[in-house]
């Protein structure tokens, strides 16, 4: 379960066992962000709940889709790095607020 970003509280981290695009934690809550890619731009960011566990809120969601649409390339290199490279990948701690 690498973890790749921490923002302000916020965990951003992948699965190793499954290749959803990215987790992200919060004061003990969890969503799922899939970010959806077309000619190598984002162009959608879905959010769905993790079975069993309490999601973000709708702000924790909001801070978290805002981080994710600065900082997607960053998030797809360090996908494809760990996925597809089988390269192990660092955390990256954000400490300006977008």
């Amino acid at each position: 379960m690498p973890k790749i970003f921490e923002y302000f509280g916020f965990i951003f981290y992948f699965y190793s066992n499954e290749h959803e695009p990215i987790h992200v934690q919060h004061g003990g809550k969890e969503s799922i962000f899939e970010l959806i890619m077309m000619d190598g731009k984002l162009t959608e960011v879905r959010i769905r709940e993790k079975h069993g566990i309490v999601p973000l809120s709708n702000k924790e969601e909001q801070t978290a889709s805002e981080f994710i649409e600065k900082y997607d390339k960053n998030i797809i290199d360090k996908w494809v790095k760990f996925f597809v490279m089988k390269k192990a990948v660092r955390s990256t701690n954000i400490t300006k607020k977008i």
